[in-house]
């Protein structure tokens, strides 16, 4: 048995598993109409597009909401709807989600259907008003939901049914889908997937996008689907799998210049890339302005204008980067004085709310601890929260609605407006609600888990670096594989870095074997010194400098043993 077959079989890939993992099946894609209310809002838009009405893509600020609201343009366009337009919001104008004033807007423009696209689930004030001037809306979105769903056409979420039936899930997966066939058996969807899943919906109905063709929207499925750090199982999985094919020959000018100006090989493109290169590009113009320059970067269809928002975008995010150093920095300060409390609450006046969501995970990898960063604007503060493993963020703020403006999101990542005098009942709130679930070794789930524990390095080479990227894409849910050595001995130390915050450590197995491992912005009790002997985790990787490749690891948990 190979170590590629021992990393498959510790990851439960046996069988029938192991062959729909490492090949998607694009043709196994789930009934779009067992999505709830799928099947109201293909009748209304089929209507809409006899009528031509005039519609607004009502999208998010995010790269979840800006590929999907991408998608919907593009689809209408091609289904023959002749009127349609996006809203975008201002996060530091108007905030997150359908607003009121936006409502109104829209239907001061002439709009007689709003389809919002990763938001609306909660927007029952603004959709009653919506249909008050006269506007039907479509909700497609997959944030929490309420008991009783806002006054929409139709309310597309597949988190309804995990709210109306949630032990016939489990991770958001239909445990019996042979005797359950008519419920969605994948619920973690990210908005831009939904959106997919009303286009697949549409083609039943209306000409002008035939079947396989909605293929050639898949790259922007799987950028969002990868930026929104959903489960990349199941349909995600699918979607990213093909979407990264689609990118590697996108018919995009925007994204083909983005990936230029980021450095990434377009026919190497990867999750990874995705994540860490592409996103924080495409969000930097919603976190310092307006996101509508990601969405003009997106939709803009000749070269020179692609590569001059591309530009603009690059340049935006290096500003970002600036900002995001500078409040990381003053949270620090704040965090240190905290030390006792399990959930972080820091505030700040002239923390750009655009930014604070960065620094959260930013706390929240520091300290290993919930994190709720906030900017005070006055009376009223702004956060967004990260967390991770068994604590809610979304819940904690539900603890606390008596005492908030509003808020909402998922487990791991939420938003929150309170009044400013209130951040100190806030945080005595969360950390209250954090020790009544009794959470027991949470520090623990930060840390890598070893696929395979190996006694050698000698199977370490480029071939089964090769057979791993058959796992790609990596993600949530499909974290690259790790693999851990015991009792190896440091044979060299390498700092790296303007600070020296890199390291580069050489070990070596008992058979005399070596390989080098990277690990940037290193803890400082990785900086070991030759001769001591540690227990290691990294992740297998190809170096390629100077026209030579070899294999190499990026360090990812080290202990030393004693």
């Amino acid at each position: 048995m190979s170590l590629f077959e021992d990393i498959l079989r510790a990851r439960g890939l046996v069988g029938e598993k192991r062959e729909s993992f490492l090949h998607p099946n694009y043709a196994n894609s789930h009934d779009p109409f067992t999505l709830p209310d799928m099947a109201k809002a293909v009748e209304r838009l089929v209507e809409a597009r006899k009528r031509q009405d005039h519609i607004t893509i009502y999208g998010d600020y995010d790269i979840d909401g800006l590929t999907a609201t991408t998608l919907l343009l593009d689809a209408f366009e091609k289904f023959g709807f002749k009127y349609v337009e996006a809203y975008i919001p201002n996060r530091f104008v108007e905030g997150y989600g359908l607003t009121v004033d936006a409502v109104e807007t829209i239907a001061a423009a002439g709009a007689n259907m709003i389809v919002t696209v990763d938001c609306g689930s909660l927007s029952t004030t603004e959709i009653e008003r919506a249909n008050e001037l006269g506007v039907e809306v479509i909700v497609t979105d997959h944030h929490n939901v309420l008991k009783i769903q806002p006054p929409a056409v139709a309310v597309i979420n597949p988190k309804r049914l995990l709210d109306e039936h949630p032990k016939l899930y489990e991770n958001y997966v239909l445990k019996n889908p042979q005797k359950y066939p008519s419920f969605y058996p994948f619920l973690d969807l990210p908005g831009v997937g939904v959106a997919f899943k009303l286009v697949q919906a549409l083609q039943t109905r209306l000409d002008g996008l035939p079947i396989s063709q909605e293929k050639w929207l898949l790259d922007l499925v799987g950028l969002g689907t990868v930026c929104d750090v959903v489960t990349l199982q199941d349909e995600n999985r699918t979607h990213v799998y093909y979407g990264l094919q689609v990118l590697k020959k996108t018919r995009r000018p925007g994204l083909t210049a983005l990936m230029a100006v980021s450095g990434v090989e377009q026919q190497a493109v990867n999750a990874r890339n995705c994540g860490f290169q592409l996103g924080p590009r495409m969000n930097a113009s919603g976190r310092l302005d307006t996101a509508l320059y990601s969405l003009e970067m997106l939709r803009a269809t000749d070269s020179m204008t692609a590569l001059d928002k591309a530009q603009q975008l690059d340049a935006m995010n290096l500003e970002r980067r600036k900002e995001q150093d500078r409040i990381f920095k003053a949270a620090i300060e704040k965090a240190e004085a905290m030390q006792k409390d399990h959930v972080l609450v820091v505030s700040g006046k002239g923390w750009s709310h655009g930014i604070i969501g960065i620094v959260a995970a930013k706390l929240l990898e520091k300290y290993k601890k919930p994190a709720f960063v906030l900017e005070e604007l006055g009376e009223e503060s702004k956060g967004s929260a990260r967390s991770f493993g068994d604590f809610s963020a979304a819940d904690a703020i539900r603890a606390s609605d008596d005492i908030i403006a509003k808020g909402g999101g998922h487990k791991l990542a939420a938003g929150v407006t309170l009044p400013t005098n209130n951040i100190a009942a806030f945080r005595t709130r969360v950390n209250q609600f954090y020790e009544s679930l009794h959470l027991q070794d949470q520090a623990q789930k930060l840390l890598p888990n070893a696929d395979v524990t190996i006694t050698d390095l000698h199977e370490i080479d480029e071939a089964l670096v090769s057979q791993l990227a058959q796992l790609e894409p990596f993600g949530n849910g499909n974290p690259e594989p790790v693999l851990r050595l015991d009792h190896a001995v440091v044979a060299n130390v390498r700092r790296m870095g303007g600070d020296g915050q890199h390291i580069k450590i050489r070990i070596q197995d008992a058979n005399h074997k070596t390989i080098e491992l990277l690990a940037f912005s290193a803890p400082m009790q990785w900086f070991i010194e030759p001769g001591e002997y540690v227990n290691v985790w990294f992740e297998p990787t190809i170096n390629r400098w100077n026209g030579t490749t070899s294999v190499e690891g990026r360090l990812v948990r080290l202990e030393v043993v004693a």
